[in-house]
């Protein structure tokens, strides 16, 4: 066990590192204020109240440190040579106190970086690069001033990360961040608005995985091709109706700047009216999926490799086939299999899908067992074993969404704020490691969360969440590099 308040540092990457020097500096340098809605208070009250040891006020807002390593007056500066293995922990027996700590990290070649930490949790810190070739290396960290755990991550290019990964990756071996609801980021109701940002956004900042709920305006007119974009009864916006084109051509063009990516569009009828599942699918297949469109898809109902998909669209199927449909493909059917899963279910596999979907948190009190039951599934897909890269299926599938209509707290954004910096904070300590000590890895399966459905992300610029889920690719990386 380590001492009381010493720091446990969690290496999550597939690079070695020696921590030299530990340097401490007043803490005035870093007193510029900055918030956001998913803030440094928000990070930590929601992690320690996460573990269970103080409730959710009262947390002060975190200064914001220096972006670089300036010139400032050192309070004391201590030598240190402390080994930290790739996705291994270590306790570096220093302790926080109220000055800003700023470490110096030396890679396993002549790489130096620096990073500032302070006893307060603070949003992600880039490491900054000392030396000209540690430029060409990404790395951040979060650190909790509460539990003094400081998790150190790969910074994947979000806006092409899929280039990193083997050909021959199974789709369900990845950890992908996604977005529920995704184009709802338009002036709406509070309970239907659940993004921040546009889906363009949303994919240059790492997402992969689009929700989009849609209803046929014309059903009975087999020529008309209008989609519409809808969440639940209602439409996404109060300012006149969203089309499905208009969003598929913004896919289509991030994909054409970007080939080395996939886009996996999970697509569901909702809406009013009496269009019905078999004539939204024979509308998606005979106006948006066939003829000069038919490159652009992924329809096999089979779990890809990155090689089958990459620069396309993969359509994740949550309706029902006609009979015609059912036929595509020597009678397998038509798109990746979604259709049946269980409502509000913690664990329910169907189909080509592993599903948590909580969906209905009825009173405040009920977030802590949303956040419980996202974090057991973390741990399910994390056990997949190792050779998974190379298996196709299933498909974990973990959504961090919920909400209420009739309940103020429970509409999407209140319990994005609460669920996204406790799921943030178990993936830097406990992710894992069970019911074992802080900072001790398991050694079972590849350790990727798989895809990771969340509301309002990059609020403010907040894209902590999505760097983490990018970053637990990084052991699939490296045991890739390794066949090579």
């Amino acid at each position: 066990m380590k001492s009381p308040d010493t720091i446990i540092i969690r290496n999550h990457t597939r690079n070695g590192f020696r921590l030299k020097i530990a340097e401490r500096l007043e803490p005035e340098i870093a007193l510029t204020a900055e918030s956001s809605s998913l803030s440094v208070s928000s990070f930590a009250t929601n992690f320690t109240a996460f573990l269970g040891n103080v409730t959710r006020s009262g947390a002060r807002p975190a200064p914001t440190l220096p972006s670089s390593p300036n010139k400032v007056d050192i309070h004391v500066r201590e030598d240190v040579d402390l080994r930290i293995d790739p996705f291994a922990s270590c306790n570096s027996n220093l302790r926080i106190d109220e000055h800003v700590l700023r470490l110096t990290l030396h890679g396993q070649g002549d790489e130096k970086w620096s990073l500032d930490i302070s006893r307060e949790s603070i949003p992600s810190r880039s490491f900054i690069p000392l030396t000209k070739n540690a430029e060409n290396h990404g790395f951040f960290a979060l650190f909790n001033g509460t539990s003094s755990v400081l998790a150190l991550f790969e910074d994947l290019h979000p806006q092409s990360w899929m280039k990193l990964c083997s050909d021959e990756t199974a789709l369900s071996a990845l950890s992908i961040p996604g977005t529920h609801n995704s184009p709802t980021c338009y002036t709406a109701l509070p309970s239907v608005r659940c993004q921040a940002v546009s889906v363009i956004d949303q994919l240059r900042n790492g997402a992969r995985f689009l929700d989009v709920r849609v209803q046929p305006a014309r059903p009975m007119d087999p020529t008309d091709s209008t989609l519409n974009l809808v969440h639940g009864a209602f439409p996404i916006s109060l300012t006149g109706p969203k089309r499905f084109d208009a969003l598929l051509a913004e896919i289509e063009n991030f994909l054409t700047s970007n080939p080395s990516e996939t886009v996996i569009l999970s697509l569901k009828r909702e809406g009013t009216g009496d269009a019905t599942d078999q004539q939204l699918a024979t509308m998606l297949h005979d106006h948006y999926t066939s003829g000069s469109k038919a490159n652009l898809w992924y329809t096999e109902p089979r779990i890809p490799t990155l090689r089958q998909v990459r620069g396309k669209i993969v359509l994740f199927r949550r309706f029902a086939l006609p009979t015609n449909l059912k036929t595509k493909w020597h009678g397998r059917g038509w798109g990746l299999n979604a259709e049946n899963w269980k409502y509000n279910t913690t664990n329910s596999t169907s189909g080509d899908v592993c599903v948590q979907d909580l969906c209905e948190v009825l009173e405040t009190v009920n977030i802590d067992t949303k956040i419980r039951v996202c974090c057991q599934h973390f741990e399910r897909a994390a056990a997949r074993p190792k050779v998974s890269d190379l298996v196709p299926g299933p498909l974990y599938l973990n959504f961090l969404s919920a909400s209420y209509f009739w309940k103020v707290g429970c509409w999407p954004e209140r319990i994005a704020v609460r669920v996204h910096p406790a799921v943030v904070a178990f993936l830097c300590e406990r992710h894992r490691v069970g019911d074992g000590e802080v900072g001790k890895h398991t050694t079972q399966g590849d350790g990727g969360v798989g895809i990771v459905v969340c509301d309002w992300v990059g609020k403010g610029g907040d894209w902590d969440l999505v760097r983490c889920i990018l970053a637990m690719n990084s052991e699939l990386l490296m045991k890739q590099n390794a066949r090579k």
